[in-house]
C-alpha cells in the first residue's frame, strides 16, 4: 500500500500543482525518486521521467541510466536523459564536482521543462534531507533563512515527499517490493552531507528517536518567524530606503532606532550584496565614523553625517583624462565637459555648470580628475588658498559627492575649476584677458 492520501494532501496543502498538470520528475533511480514516481502513478498524475548520467561512476552510472529508462517504459511515461562531462565542467568553471553536478542538472531540468511544456519539476527530497540541510547551514553560518529547511515549493521546483522520512521510505519500498538502484557514492563519508547522514544524525536520533517530527515542528516555527521578519522588513524598506536618482539614502536616525539593529540592517542591505562582516563593521562605525566607505560586489555604501548612501558600481570613472588644446568635448565617467573658445568682450554667465577662464593661462594638456587628499585652490573672490576638503565641508558637500566632483587641472598642477562648484580665482577673466576658454559640465 502506498500513502496516496498523505501524498495528495501535501500537494493540495501547498498547491504544488493541479490535478491536470504535467510534471517532470527528476529520477536518479534511488529509492526516494522511485517511490515518488510510483506515488504520482498511483495518484493519477501525468508525468515524465528525467535522468542525468554524470559519467562519474563508469558502468554503474550507465546501469542506473538504463534502469530509469526501463522504469519509464514500464510506467508508460516519456523519458528524457542526458550524459554530462561533469569533470570537464568542474575544471572549466572552477567548482567542485558536487557543485558542477548540481548546476548541470538544474539547468537541464529547466531546459527540458520549458521545451516540453511541463508545469513543474518534482524533486524527491524528504524530511531527512531537510534536517541535513539545516545542519549544514548551521555549520557554515546562516541567517534565519537557513533555518527554514527545504521548502515544498520554490517557483517551478516542487518537493512532494516532504511528508516522509527516510525510514518510512525504506519501509514503503520494502512493503511494496519496488525495485531501485543503489548509488555506491552515497555510502562514502567523504562528502559533508553523507557524513551528517551516516555519523551525526544517527547520534542525534539516539537522543531523540522522534527527531524528524521534532524538526518538522521547529521548521513550522522558523518559517512563521521568517514570514514575520519579511513583513517587518517590507515596511522598513518603504520607510528607510529612499531613492535619490541612482542612489538610495537611508536616514541615520531611522537606522539607529532599529531593534534588533543587526538583524534588520542585514535584511535591509542584503539585496545590495553586503555580508555579515561588513554589517558588523558598519554598526561599529555608526556612532563616530562619518566618512567611512564600505564596498560590496555591486554597491558602495558611504556613512555620511545624517544618512547612509548607497551607490551602484556600474559607472566606471577613470583615474584621469587628458584634455588637449583642440578637444571640444571630453568624457569622464558619467560626466562630460564641453570646451569652446570666445573672444573679448564676453558676457559672463551666472551658471555653476559653466566656467569662463583666461585661455592664455592654460598649459596643455590639462588634466580631468577627481579630488585627491591635499588638493587646494584659491576660490573665486578670495586671495588665500583653501584645501578642497575644507571647501567641501563649508559648502556642505557630502563625502559621496566630493569624490565625484570633476576637477580641471592646469599643466602646472594648479586646479582651474571644481566643475559645477567654483572657479579658481587665478583663472578668472580680467581687463587684461584677450581670449576666453569656456568649460561646461554637461
Amino acid at each position: 500500500m502506498l500513502p496516496v492520501h498523505r501524498f495528495t494532501a501535501l500537494i493540495q496543502q501547498h498547491q504544488l500543482f493541479e490535478a491536470q498538470s504535467s510534471v517532470l520528475v527528476a529520477v536518479s533511480g534511488g529509492m526516494d525518486s522511485v517511490l515518488l514516481t510510483h506515488l504520482l502513478k498511483a495518484a493519477g498524475y501525468t508525468f515524465a521521467i528525467a535522468h542525468c548520467n554524470f559519467q562519474l561512476r563508469g558502468a554503474e552510472a550507465d546501469a542506473d541510466q538504463q534502469f530509469c529508462r526501463q522504469l519509464a517504459i514500464n510506467m508508460q511515461v516519456p523519458f528524457h536523459t542526458i550524459n554530462f562531462d561533469t569533470t570537464g565542467y568542474a575544471i572549466e568553471h572552477k567548482v567542485s564536482i558536487q557543485m558542477a553536478a548540481r548546476e548541470l542538472r538544474y539547468q537541464w531540468f529547466e531546459q527540458v521543462r520549458q521545451q516540453h511544456g511541463y508545469h513543474t519539476v518534482a524533486l524527491a527530497h524528504h524530511q531527512n534531507d531537510t534536517i541535513e540541510t539545516i545542519l549544514l547551514n548551521l555549520t557554515r553560518g546562516t541567517g534565519i533563512a537557513g533555518l527554514h529547511g527545504i521548502l515544498p515549493q520554490n517557483n517551478q521546483w516542487v518537493r512532494p515527499l516532504l511528508f516522509l522520512n527516510r525510514e518510512e521510505i525504506e519501509e514503503l519500498i520494502k512493503l511494496n517490493n519496488l525495485a531501485y538502484v543503489e548509488d555506491s557514492s552515497n555510502a562514502s563519508t567523504k562528502y559533508a552531507r553523507n557524513k551528517l547522514r551516516h555519523e551525526v544524525i544517527p547520534r542525534l536520533k539516539e537522543l531523540n528517536p522522534n527527531l524528524e517530527n521534532t524538526f518538522e515542528r521547529n521548521l513550522t516555527h522558523f518559517r512563521e518567524l521568517e514570514q514575520l521578519l519579511e513583513m517587518q522588513l517590507a515596511a522598513l524598506k518603504k520607510e528607510l530606503l529612499l531613492p535619490q536618482g541612482n542612489e538610495v539614502h537611508l536616514p541615520l536616525d531611522g537606522i539607529r532606532r532599529l531593534t534588533p539593529q543587526r538583524l534588520l540592517l542585514t535584511g535591509l542591505l542584503k539585496e545590495f550584496g553586503f555580508n555579515d562582516t561588513t554589517i558588523d563593521d558598519l554598526i561599529t562605525a555608526l556612532p563616530k565614523h562619518s566618512g567611512r566607505v564600505f564596498d560590496s560586489g555591486t554597491h558602495t555604501l558611504i556613512l555620511d553625517r545624517e544618512r547612509l548612501i548607497l551607490t551602484p558600481k556600474h559607472h566606471h570613472t577613470p583615474a584621469l583624462v587628458l584634455i588637449q588644446a583642440d578637444d571640444t568635448i571630453v568624457a569622464y565617467g558619467i560626466n562630460h565637459i564641453q570646451i569652446t573658445q570666445a573672444e573679448i568682450p564676453f558676457a559672463i554667465q551666472q551658471n555653476p555648470s559653466i566656467a569662463a577662464v583666461d585661455a592664455d593661462l592654460l598649459i596643455y594638456p590639462l588634466t580631468l580628475r577627481n579630488w585627491q587628499q591635499g588638493d587646494y585652490f584659491i576660490p573665486l573672490g578670495m586671495a588665500a588658498r583653501k584645501k578642497l576638503s575644507d571647501f567641501f565641508i563649508n559648502q556642505k558637500i557630502p563625502l559621496h559627492q566630493k569624490t565625484k566632483v570633476p576637477l580641471i587641472v592646469n599643466g602646472n598642477n594648479e586646479i582651474i575649476w571644481l566643475a559645477g562648484y567654483r572657479l579658481d580665482n587665478r583663472y578668472k577673466l580680467t581687463p587684461q584677458t584677450k581670449k576666453v576658454a569656456i568649460f561646461e559640465l554637461l
